[in-house]
């Protein structure tokens, strides 16, 4: 059977799974390019079961060399390939195990960019559009992403038990996130003025708020602020994490509110201050 096709019964492998729209998507995209790239060096289509290691590492070389992939899209490649070959493997649509061999991509761990809580104060304060504001101090006081909040409807956001409810986080899994009291006196006052809407986050013209544009928004508050570092809604994820680590609370604990599944990424967020580092280094 063709590569292509194959593909296809792939994808329909991962709705199998419960794999997000999202993962489904991407790893679809990265197949498909695979596919074309090496229907064109062939100059014909291509059967899955004449795919050798030499063509996977060629592509790669070629990701590298001539496309200047970034380590973590060779990453993400990678994983999909990797994904797509095992199944093969397992369906008899091969006979080499060529996932076994697929070498994993390296990418050098760096700490995560935060803010202290008077620099996202002051960023907030900085913000013109009213729902934004709410939405972005949501994102540093509770640590959700902002998939996570902008998908939020009135249910999920239990003011009595000050509870956030979060279905269909990353790899579809759900948690429970508690509201600290700062959050529940912003979300209280949030609901005095909110449109009617089933969506919690919403709009009055349209009943709900795009990510594009909390996107858009944050990148011109940093632009009025005449700041040089990068701002993204991701960011105050990053620093609801810094500062959960800063005052000393449980990784264990900090992973569970952020829905990771593996506490080597929440390790990512467990910086050292300069003045930390000396305080250490003063025991000498």
């Amino acid at each position: 059977m063709l590569f292509r096709d194959h593909i296809q019964l792939f994808i329909v492998d991962l709705r199998a799974l419960g794999r997000s729209k999202s993962t489904i998507s991407g790893y679809s995209q990265d197949l498909l390019f695979y596919e074309k790239w090496l229907a064109q060096n062939y100059n014909c289509q291509v059967f899955t079961e004449d795919i050798v290691m030499e063509d996977l590492e060629k592509f790669f070389l070629m990701l590298r060399e001539e496309r200047h992939y970034k380590p973590s899209s060779m990453k993400r490649m990678h994983i999909a390939l990797k994904m797509f070959f095992k199944l093969a493997w397992k369906k008899k649509w091969c006979t080499e195990d060529i996932a076994s061999e697929i070498r994993p991509v390296r990418i050098p761990q760096a700490e995560r960019d935060y803010l202290t809580e008077e620099e996202v104060m002051e960023f907030v304060t900085a913000i013109d559009h009213k729902l934004v504001r709410v939405v972005v101090i949501s994102l540093f006081y509770s640590g959700l992403r902002i998939a996570e909040a902008l998908a939020l409807n009135m249910d999920d956001v239990d003011m009595e038990s000050r509870k956030l409810f979060v279905r269909n986080g990353k790899g579809n899994k759900s948690r429970t996130v508690p509201m600290s009291e700062k959050l529940y006196v912003i979300l209280n006052d949030y609901l005095e003025w909110k449109v009617k809407s089933d969506d919690f986050f919403a709009t009055e013209k349209t009943g709900r708020l795009s990510k594009v544009r909390v996107q858009a928004v944050v990148r011109e508050t940093r632009e009025k602020l005449g700041w040089r570092r990068q701002i993204t809604p991701h960011v105050f994820r990053h620093s609801f994490a810094s500062r959960l680590v800063h005052n000393h609370v449980d990784i264990v604990a900090i992973s569970k509110l952020l829905g990771h599944s593996d506490l080597k990424t929440t390790s990512i967020y467990t910086h050292s201050s300069m003045a930390q580092l000396e305080d250490a280094v003063s025991v000498l």
